[in-house]
């Protein structure tokens, strides 16, 4: 069973220019989001197929991340971590924390590739804000289904491009 990890801050390690890749894990759908090169906005990519449980061994869903981690050439991974409005572990915590595991594992068997940066994101609320934004702009819950885990991919890497920003600013600043 994969630790639950905490969340990260950004800006820390900062391994500079290069897109992003976020990640909204859930039981049945795996939402993607991925940056621009020079992380300045966050855009929709796919909604995968939640397949691999936690005594299976790697599934499609885990080949398909690795491969879009590869097609994107990230540079971080953000991983949302579902924890409740008091800020403690949600029970989709360790959904998250076994996919963040896996992917982990993989990429570090990988040597002809650089390796991305996994960091965790707190990603409370996300969810019910891109549910939210899509019903403001006239997408019903069930037409938006399909696009509901890319929306909260968004909402998470978007937050945290927005934060890495505002640290690397202050930095500077200094």
């Amino acid at each position: 069973m994969a630790k639950v990890p905490q969340p990260d801050r950004p800006g820390a390690d900062d391994p500079g220019r290069g897109r992003r890749l976020g990640l909204d894990v859930g039981t049945v759908r795996i939402g993607v989001a991925v940056s621009d090169p020079d992380c300045i906005l966050a855009t929709p990519v796919e909604t995968v197929r939640a397949v691999t449980k936690r005594k299976d061994p790697d599934g499609a869903d885990i080949d398909r991340l690795l491969e879009l981690i590869d097609e994107y050439d990230a540079v971080e991974v953000i991983i949302g971590l579902p924890r409740t409005l008091s800020g403690g572990d949600s029970s989709s915590i360790k959904v998250a924390a076994e996919l963040g595991f896996r992917i982990n594992r993989r990429l570090k068997q990988r040597t002809e590739r650089p390796q991305p940066a996994l960091r965790w994101a707190d990603e409370r609320l996300t969810t019910v804000s891109a549910q939210a934004a899509l019903h403001a702009s006239g997408v019903s819950t069930k037409a938006g289904r399909a696009i509901i885990d890319q929306a909260a991919a968004v909402e998470i890497l978007q937050s945290w491009l927005d934060q890495r920003r505002a640290t690397i600013a202050r930095v500077t600043e200094m």
